[in-house]
């Protein structure tokens, strides 16, 4: 009876001692292979995750599976991540712009066979709105190259959210001058006309406009009806010229710019290929936070190797400023009137080493995305100081800009736009930045209908009271 009481590994160590030694071994081994053991990792010899922005969990409430095959080279609607409906608003908002004549009662031009070209120059900087309208167009093309990660839906019931295809930097650069005698701009109209529109289909009373996605990149954009979009999602530039309660990190979205120098191609030039240290080339005299650029221009104007001068791609030509930034180790960006500017992407294209002065700049899918990896950041106060940021970065050594250098060709192509869209390119990325705000877009849906139904019942009941009283 007293064996009984005998551990497991004894009494099997009770025989020969091969066969013991065996058992022992099996006993230890589930331990020594586990992940955690004791609370502590036991055997971890995992590399660090490399960025995949494909892959995400579907966030909507049907908790589709998103399945990302990197072999794909068409759009499988089946497995995008993210369903969209977009309305059909008159070419007017959009393509119209362009110089489209619209066909019968077709409201989009067919990209199959022609795509209306967007307006060159400064316009191309914040033609996000674009970029994202035709990608949704071709999404349903059964021959579409690339893989998509959003797909227009007809159904609005099926939607993740819903896009409302307005150009509006374009509509705020061209319209925005008003005629005598009107008393309003052509712009102006065109966004009290959208607002009317909207807050009277039903997709916006259903969510209140918070599933909705407003494009408004350009600063000056939109400035009539963003406070009555407010609920809506914004894909902005930055939040320079707009208050917490209309927009904010929490619900909208940071997109880049679109860059104007010219890629470069095939960079083998390294640290010793680039002998300007530090390239800006700008307006100077700006307003806001824009008035660090006098006071660092005054600091480095006569800095041996630094190019630090005014002027504008207007004046003196993408070719220049292509130059300049390719054969440049580090290029400043730094706020103007609002906090960001098109030079950081600039600067990427170029794969010249960002230097970001700019204190309350957001950036482009830093949820996903580590900016230091391939930026200095340099406080708007320490900048200022005589001779330091000079010296900073010329204590920055080979080694470690050339880590920056390598890192700025890995990512560039998330900052790239173009069409057809290609794998976590730029217009890829903003979709999947999209998609993570899903989650808390529909868990803002399901509160405020929370006594809808209750209320409807209730107001029927009522409606029904006073029926009751006029027949008796």
């Amino acid at each position: 009876m007293a064996s009984r009481s005998i551990p497991l590994v004894l009494r099997v160590c009770q025989r020969p001692l091969c066969y013991c030694i065996v058992c022992a071994i099996l006993l230890i081994l589930p331990y020594l292979f586990s992940s955690s053991y004791g609370g502590k990792s036991v055997i971890n010899n995992a590399l660090p995750p490399k960025e995949d922005f494909s892959v995400f969990k579907n966030p909507s409430a049907r908790s589709r599976e998103y399945e990302v095959n990197k072999e794909l080279d068409r759009c499988i609607p089946s497995k995008a991540l993210l369903k969209v409906f977009m309305y059909d608003l008159p070419p007017e908002y959009h393509f119209g712009m362009l110089g489209w004549k619209g066909i019968g009662k077709s409201v989009w031009p067919d990209i199959r066979s022609k795509i209306p070209s967007y307006p060159g120059a400064l316009n191309l900087q914040h033609s996000i709105d674009y970029w994202l309208t035709l990608d949704l167009l071709s999404s349903t093309f059964p021959d579409r190259s690339g893989p998509c990660t959003a797909v227009r839906v007809k159904d609005s019931h099926e939607a993740d959210v819903v896009f409302v295809p307005f150009f509006s930097s374009l509509s705020s650069n061209r319209y925005s001058k008003i005629h005598p005698p009107e008393t309003q701009s052509i712009n102006q109209l065109l966004q009290q006309k959208l607002v009317n529109y909207l807050t009277a289909q039903e997709e916006w009373k259903r969510s209140g406009g918070r599933d909705h996605i407003i494009l408004a990149h350009h600063p000056n954009s939109m400035l009539e009806a963003r406070m009555d979009l407010s609920p809506c999602m914004f894909i902005l530039s930055d939040f320079g010229r707009y208050i917490p309660q209309v927009a904010n990190l929490e619900k909208d979205i940071i997109a880049p710019y679109r860059h104007l120098i010219t890629t470069f191609i095939n960079d083998s030039s390294g640290f010793d290929g680039r002998p300007t240290l530090l390239y800006f080339q700008g307006g100077i005299d700006r307003k806001g936070g824009g008035l660090v650029r006098k006071e660092l221009f005054d600091l480095l104007k006569d800095e041996k190797d630094v190019h630090f001068a005014s002027g504008s791609l207007r004046e003196n030509g993408t070719l220049e400023a292509s130059q300049g930034m390719h054969s440049s180790k580090f290029c400043l960006n730094i706020a103007g009137d609002t906090p960001s500017s098109n030079r950081l992407f600039d600067a990427i294209a170029s794969h010249c080493v960002p230097v970001i002065i700019s204190d309350d700049i957001e950036l482009p899918y830093e949820d996903v995305l580590d900016y230091s990896n391939f930026c200095i950041f340099v406080p708007t106060s320490n900048a200022t100081g005589k001779g330091y940021l000079i010296e900073l970065l010329r204590s920055v050594n080979q080694e470690d800009w050339t880590r920056m250098w390598k890192r700025l060709k890995e990512v560039e192509g998330y900052f790239e736009y173009q069409y057809p869209s290609k794998k976590d390119d730029a217009v890829q990325m903003i979709w999947q930045a999209v998609a993570r705000k899903v989650p808390a877009i529909q868990q803002k849906v399901h509160k405020s209908q929370r006594f809808s139904r209750f209320n409807m019942a209730d107001s029927e009941k009522s409606e029904l009271s006073e029926d009751d009283q006029v027949d008796s």
